[in-house]
Protein backbone atom coordinates (compact mmCIF):
# COMPACT_ATOMS: atom_id res chain seq x y z
CA UNK A 1 0.00 0.00 0.00
CA UNK A 2 1.37 3.44 -0.89
CA UNK A 3 2.10 6.04 1.77
CA UNK A 4 -0.69 8.25 0.43
CA UNK A 5 -3.20 5.46 1.02
CA UNK A 6 -2.30 5.51 4.72
CA UNK A 7 -3.37 9.12 5.22
CA UNK A 8 -6.21 9.67 7.74
CA UNK A 9 -9.60 8.59 6.43
CA UNK A 10 -12.26 11.24 7.03
CA UNK A 11 -15.73 10.02 6.10
CA UNK A 12 -17.14 13.52 6.45
CA UNK A 13 -14.79 15.20 3.96
CA UNK A 14 -15.54 13.67 0.52
CA UNK A 15 -13.00 15.87 -1.26
CA UNK A 16 -10.17 14.78 1.03
CA UNK A 17 -11.33 11.17 0.95
CA UNK A 18 -11.31 11.19 -2.85
CA UNK A 19 -7.51 11.56 -2.75
CA UNK A 20 -7.26 8.51 -0.50
CA UNK A 21 -9.59 6.49 -2.73
CA UNK A 22 -7.55 7.47 -5.81
CA UNK A 23 -4.45 6.15 -4.06
CA UNK A 24 -6.18 2.85 -3.32
CA UNK A 25 -7.20 2.65 -6.97
CA UNK A 26 -3.59 3.09 -8.06
CA UNK A 27 -2.60 0.24 -5.75
CA UNK A 28 -5.33 -2.00 -7.18
CA UNK A 29 -4.01 -1.23 -10.67
CA UNK A 30 -0.59 -2.71 -9.87
CA UNK A 31 0.06 -6.15 -11.35
CA UNK A 32 3.03 -8.46 -11.53
CA UNK A 33 3.43 -8.71 -15.29
CA UNK A 34 2.15 -7.05 -18.45
CA UNK A 35 2.73 -8.56 -21.88
CA UNK A 36 1.65 -6.57 -24.97
CA UNK A 37 -0.45 -8.71 -27.34
CA UNK A 38 -1.19 -6.36 -30.23
CA UNK A 39 -2.11 -2.78 -31.03
CA UNK A 40 -5.47 -1.86 -32.52
CA UNK A 41 -7.27 1.44 -32.94
CA UNK A 42 -10.56 -0.46 -33.14
CA UNK A 43 -11.17 -3.99 -31.91
CA UNK A 44 -12.96 -6.21 -34.42
CA UNK A 45 -14.69 -9.52 -33.85
CA UNK A 46 -11.62 -11.22 -35.31
CA UNK A 47 -9.51 -9.81 -32.47
CA UNK A 48 -11.85 -11.31 -29.87
CA UNK A 49 -11.94 -14.63 -31.70
CA UNK A 50 -8.15 -14.67 -31.89
CA UNK A 51 -7.92 -14.37 -28.10
CA UNK A 52 -10.87 -16.67 -27.41
CA UNK A 53 -12.90 -13.81 -25.90
CA UNK A 54 -16.65 -13.19 -26.12
CA UNK A 55 -17.36 -10.16 -23.95
CA UNK A 56 -16.11 -7.10 -22.08
CA UNK A 57 -16.03 -6.43 -18.36
CA UNK A 58 -15.83 -2.70 -17.69
CA UNK A 59 -14.08 -1.29 -14.62
CA UNK A 60 -12.01 -4.46 -14.29
CA UNK A 61 -8.23 -4.34 -13.93
CA UNK A 62 -7.98 -8.12 -14.06
CA UNK A 63 -11.24 -9.80 -14.97
CA UNK A 64 -12.04 -13.21 -13.50
CA UNK A 65 -14.05 -14.24 -16.54
CA UNK A 66 -11.93 -16.53 -18.75
CA UNK A 67 -13.46 -15.15 -21.97
CA UNK A 68 -13.61 -11.45 -21.09
CA UNK A 69 -11.56 -8.42 -22.01
CA UNK A 70 -11.09 -6.31 -18.89
CA UNK A 71 -11.11 -2.54 -19.31
CA UNK A 72 -10.66 0.58 -17.22
CA UNK A 73 -9.77 4.23 -17.63
CA UNK A 74 -6.87 3.79 -15.19
CA UNK A 75 -3.60 2.41 -16.54
CA UNK A 76 -2.15 -0.81 -15.14
CA UNK A 77 1.44 -0.79 -13.87
CA UNK A 78 3.64 -3.90 -13.65
CA UNK A 79 6.42 -4.63 -11.20
CA UNK A 80 9.07 -3.83 -13.81
CA UNK A 81 7.55 -0.38 -14.43
CA UNK A 82 5.72 -1.33 -17.62
CA UNK A 83 2.53 0.71 -17.94
CA UNK A 84 -0.43 0.14 -20.23
CA UNK A 85 -1.14 2.54 -23.06
CA UNK A 86 -4.33 3.26 -24.98
CA UNK A 87 -4.81 1.31 -28.21
CA UNK A 88 -2.92 -1.75 -26.97
CA UNK A 89 -4.23 -5.09 -25.70
CA UNK A 90 -2.22 -6.67 -22.88
CA UNK A 91 -1.98 -10.06 -21.21
CA UNK A 92 -2.08 -9.50 -17.44
CA UNK A 93 -0.23 -11.91 -15.14
CA UNK A 94 -0.75 -14.68 -17.71
CA UNK A 95 -4.41 -14.94 -16.64
CA UNK A 96 -6.46 -12.13 -18.23
CA UNK A 97 -6.59 -9.61 -21.07
CA UNK A 98 -6.85 -5.85 -20.62
CA UNK A 99 -7.26 -2.71 -22.73
CA UNK A 100 -7.69 0.86 -21.53
CA UNK A 101 -11.10 2.35 -22.36
CA UNK A 102 -12.75 5.63 -21.37
CA UNK A 103 -16.53 5.26 -21.10
CA UNK A 104 -17.00 9.01 -21.60
CA UNK A 105 -15.91 8.70 -25.23
CA UNK A 106 -16.42 6.43 -28.23
CA UNK A 107 -15.48 2.85 -27.42
CA UNK A 108 -12.65 1.46 -29.59
CA UNK A 109 -14.76 -1.54 -30.62
CA UNK A 110 -16.49 -2.22 -33.94
CA UNK A 111 -20.26 -2.51 -34.30
CA UNK A 112 -21.93 -5.86 -33.46
CA UNK A 113 -18.74 -7.32 -32.00
CA UNK A 114 -19.30 -8.80 -28.51
CA UNK A 115 -21.81 -11.26 -27.08
CA UNK A 116 -22.05 -9.62 -23.67
CA UNK A 117 -20.99 -6.65 -21.57
CA UNK A 118 -20.74 -6.52 -17.79
CA UNK A 119 -20.30 -3.45 -15.58
CA UNK A 120 -20.51 -3.45 -11.78
CA UNK A 121 -20.90 -0.17 -9.88
CA UNK A 122 -19.66 1.96 -12.76
CA UNK A 123 -22.47 3.98 -14.31
CA UNK A 124 -23.09 5.97 -11.11
CA UNK A 125 -19.60 7.50 -11.46
CA UNK A 126 -20.53 9.55 -14.54
CA UNK A 127 -23.30 12.04 -15.27
CA UNK A 128 -26.64 10.88 -16.62
CA UNK A 129 -25.75 12.32 -20.04
CA UNK A 130 -22.43 10.46 -20.08
CA UNK A 131 -24.11 7.31 -18.80
CA UNK A 132 -26.65 7.32 -21.62
CA UNK A 133 -23.89 7.99 -24.16
CA UNK A 134 -21.92 5.01 -22.81
CA UNK A 135 -24.99 2.76 -22.89
CA UNK A 136 -25.54 3.84 -26.50
CA UNK A 137 -22.01 2.73 -27.29
CA UNK A 138 -22.60 -0.56 -25.47
CA UNK A 139 -25.73 -1.14 -27.55
CA UNK A 140 -23.69 -0.45 -30.70
CA UNK A 141 -20.92 -2.95 -29.93
CA UNK A 142 -23.23 -5.75 -28.78
CA UNK A 143 -24.20 -8.32 -31.39
CA UNK A 144 -27.95 -8.60 -32.05
CA UNK A 145 -29.38 -10.51 -29.11
CA UNK A 146 -26.29 -9.74 -27.02
CA UNK A 147 -26.60 -9.10 -23.30
CA UNK A 148 -25.71 -6.19 -21.04
CA UNK A 149 -25.60 -6.87 -17.29
CA UNK A 150 -25.26 -3.71 -15.22
CA UNK A 151 -25.24 -3.28 -11.45
CA UNK A 152 -25.41 -0.09 -9.42
CA UNK A 153 -26.48 1.06 -5.95
CA UNK A 154 -30.29 1.14 -5.76
CA UNK A 155 -31.48 4.61 -4.76
CA UNK A 156 -34.83 3.16 -3.68
CA UNK A 157 -33.15 0.95 -1.06
CA UNK A 158 -31.48 4.01 0.50
CA UNK A 159 -34.58 6.22 0.29
CA UNK A 160 -36.76 3.59 1.93
CA UNK A 161 -34.17 2.97 4.64
CA UNK A 162 -33.95 6.68 5.44
CA UNK A 163 -37.71 7.24 5.57
CA UNK A 164 -38.75 3.95 7.18
CA UNK A 165 -35.74 3.23 9.38
CA UNK A 166 -36.01 -0.39 8.25
CA UNK A 167 -32.65 -1.57 9.57
CA UNK A 168 -30.77 -1.53 6.26
CA UNK A 169 -28.39 1.26 7.28
CA UNK A 170 -27.24 -0.62 10.38
CA UNK A 171 -26.67 -3.86 8.50
CA UNK A 172 -24.87 -2.16 5.60
CA UNK A 173 -22.73 -0.11 7.96
CA UNK A 174 -21.61 -3.27 9.81
CA UNK A 175 -20.80 -4.97 6.50
CA UNK A 176 -18.69 -2.04 5.28
CA UNK A 177 -16.94 -1.68 8.64
CA UNK A 178 -15.86 -5.35 8.47
CA UNK A 179 -14.58 -4.89 4.92
CA UNK A 180 -12.60 -1.77 5.86
CA UNK A 181 -11.14 -3.03 9.13
CA UNK A 182 -7.59 -1.69 9.46
CA UNK A 183 -8.15 0.72 6.59
CA UNK A 184 -10.82 3.16 7.72
CA UNK A 185 -12.58 4.13 10.94
CA UNK A 186 -16.16 3.01 11.48
CA UNK A 187 -18.75 4.75 9.34
CA UNK A 188 -20.88 7.22 11.32
CA UNK A 189 -24.19 5.66 12.34
CA UNK A 190 -26.37 8.69 11.60
CA UNK A 191 -29.12 8.11 9.05
CA UNK A 192 -28.44 11.35 7.22
CA UNK A 193 -24.77 10.42 6.88
CA UNK A 194 -25.63 6.98 5.53
CA UNK A 195 -27.90 8.56 2.95
CA UNK A 196 -25.46 11.32 1.97
CA UNK A 197 -22.43 9.06 1.64
CA UNK A 198 -24.10 7.27 -1.25
CA UNK A 199 -24.12 10.55 -3.19
CA UNK A 200 -20.86 12.17 -2.17
CA UNK A 201 -18.25 9.80 -0.73
CA UNK A 202 -17.35 7.62 -3.71
CA UNK A 203 -17.30 10.17 -6.49
CA UNK A 204 -20.81 9.25 -7.60
CA UNK A 205 -22.43 11.57 -10.14
CA UNK A 206 -25.91 10.12 -10.70
CA UNK A 207 -27.91 7.57 -8.71
CA UNK A 208 -30.40 5.11 -10.15
CA UNK A 209 -33.41 3.02 -9.30
CA UNK A 210 -35.23 0.65 -11.63
CA UNK A 211 -37.17 3.43 -13.35
CA UNK A 212 -34.13 5.63 -13.90
CA UNK A 213 -32.09 2.74 -15.33
CA UNK A 214 -34.98 1.86 -17.63
CA UNK A 215 -35.08 5.47 -18.80
CA UNK A 216 -31.34 5.53 -19.48
CA UNK A 217 -31.37 2.17 -21.28
CA UNK A 218 -34.32 3.05 -23.53
CA UNK A 219 -32.77 6.44 -24.26
CA UNK A 220 -29.69 4.51 -25.40
CA UNK A 221 -31.73 2.37 -27.80
CA UNK A 222 -32.50 -0.75 -25.75
CA UNK A 223 -36.11 -1.95 -26.03
CA UNK A 224 -38.04 -1.73 -22.75
CA UNK A 225 -39.42 -5.25 -23.16
CA UNK A 226 -35.84 -6.54 -23.27
CA UNK A 227 -34.96 -5.06 -19.85
CA UNK A 228 -35.25 -7.27 -16.76
CA UNK A 229 -34.45 -6.96 -13.08
CA UNK A 230 -32.31 -9.84 -11.87
CA UNK A 231 -31.01 -11.06 -8.54
CA UNK A 232 -27.46 -11.40 -7.24
CA UNK A 233 -25.59 -13.94 -9.39
CA UNK A 234 -28.75 -14.83 -11.28
CA UNK A 235 -28.89 -14.00 -14.96
CA UNK A 236 -29.41 -15.09 -18.54
CA UNK A 237 -25.71 -15.98 -18.87
CA UNK A 238 -24.75 -17.70 -15.59
CA UNK A 239 -20.98 -17.25 -15.88
CA UNK A 240 -21.45 -13.52 -16.51
CA UNK A 241 -23.81 -13.19 -13.53
CA UNK A 242 -21.17 -14.96 -11.44
CA UNK A 243 -19.00 -11.85 -11.80
CA UNK A 244 -21.23 -10.12 -9.21
CA UNK A 245 -19.25 -9.29 -6.07
CA UNK A 246 -20.71 -10.16 -2.68
CA UNK A 247 -19.50 -7.11 -0.73
CA UNK A 248 -22.24 -4.69 -1.77
CA UNK A 249 -24.99 -7.01 -2.96
CA UNK A 250 -27.26 -5.73 -0.18
CA UNK A 251 -27.49 -2.27 -1.78
CA UNK A 252 -27.32 -3.24 -5.44
CA UNK A 253 -29.88 -3.43 -8.22
CA UNK A 254 -29.09 -5.93 -11.01
CA UNK A 255 -30.41 -5.14 -14.47
CA UNK A 256 -30.01 -7.01 -17.76
CA UNK A 257 -30.86 -5.63 -21.20
CA UNK A 258 -30.90 -7.47 -24.52
CA UNK A 259 -29.62 -5.72 -27.62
Amino acid sequence: MSEDALRPWNWEDPQELAVTVDSFTEDLARVEKLAPEFAAEVLERAHFDRLGLTGIEFAAFKTNHPRALGTDLVSLTAGDGTRTEAGQVYRVDDTAYFMEMDITGALPVADDTVDWVYAEHLIEHVTLKAGIAWLTEVKRILRPGGLLRITTPDLRVYAQAYVNDDGFFGKHRRRMNRALTGVAPAMPARGAFMFNQLFYVYGHRWLYDREELTYALTAAGFAEDGIAVRAYRDGAIPDVADLDQVLRNDETIYIEATA
